[in-house]
């Protein structure tokens, strides 16, 4: 089975029974038939599954349900629609985005106007600023800063929001960026923006990927995160950096003994 979509959307979906607003996803592929929704049940405990299903059910064309047995983590979910996707279907055009919607599906396929030219990845960020508006507890906010701008250190690209669940890629770079499972299960965004600098070297990367200032994000609903994360955030961040500076390594002996 070979179809031909614009957009793929992957949308990981654990215990989120409750947070799907049918409503939004059906409007949203009744306005953009080029676009396709690809929704991973997580290995939810809930009715999940069910609700995605009676969704399928109204767009049978533009709607796929991949349902794992068990829960993986957000950062297995997304690979494993995005590999489903660049395999089945031919897009220009691959991402992934929040079951929650905190921020807009609209907002998010207009990421794809940015990939043009060098640019294979475009990036929703959560940038307070007038003309904005970016609804978050002032404590999820502030904490947010804090492990944001660390990772943009270890990173050394100065990037606002790396967390942001709003990322669109081409295929083309989507394939090899997802080809190999993360480390973490949920700070596997930072690994994309290691796998970019791998790939292409820090300035090169830096050129290819835009960050785009969202113009809409409310937060929904509790978070998946479980609040003892916040100690193991800090150890699977050291494993990060740790492993892709041996790779930067690597190579660069690599490269000298040629």
């Amino acid at each position: 089975m070979s179809t031909a979509f614009n957009t793929s959307i992957v949308i990981p979906c654990y215990n989120e029974e409750k947070g799907i607003s049918n409503s939004e996803y059906s409007n949203f592929l009744e306005n953009n038939p080029e676009a396709f929704i690809c929704f991973v049940n997580d290995g939810s405990k809930d009715n999940t599954l069910a609700v995605l299903n009676a969704l399928k059910e109204k767009h049978p064309t533009q709607i796929h349900v991949l349902s794992l047995e068990k829960n993986s983590g957000k950062a297995e979910a997304v690979r494993a629609g995005i590999t489903y996707c660049n395999k089945i279907y031919q897009h220009q055009y691959i991402g992934y985005l929040d079951a929650d919607l905190a921020t807009t599906l609209e907002e998010f396929i207009g990421l794809r106007d940015y990939l043009q030219g060098e640019i294979v990845f475009s990036f929703g960020s959560r940038i307070r600023k007038v003309g904005s508006t970016i609804e978050r507890e002032n404590s999820r906010f502030l904490i947010g800063r804090v492990v944001a701008t660390f990772i943009s250190n270890i990173l050394d690209i100065k990037v606002y929001d790396t967390q942001c669940g709003a990322k669109l890629f081409t295929k083309e770079i989507s394939e090899k960026l997802f080809e190999k499972e993360f480390i973490s299960r949920w700070l596997f965004d930072v690994e994309i923006f290691y796998r970019m600098i791998h790939l292409f070297g820090k300035e090169k990367a830096v050129q290819k990927m835009v960050e785009v200032p969202l113009k809409l994000w409310v937060e929904k609903g509790d978070s998946k995160v479980k609040f003892t994360y916040g100690f193991k955030l800090w150890f699977d961040l050291f494993e990060i950096q740790r492993k892709y500076n041996n790779i930067a390594k690597n190579n660069l002996i690599q490269t000298t003994n040629k």
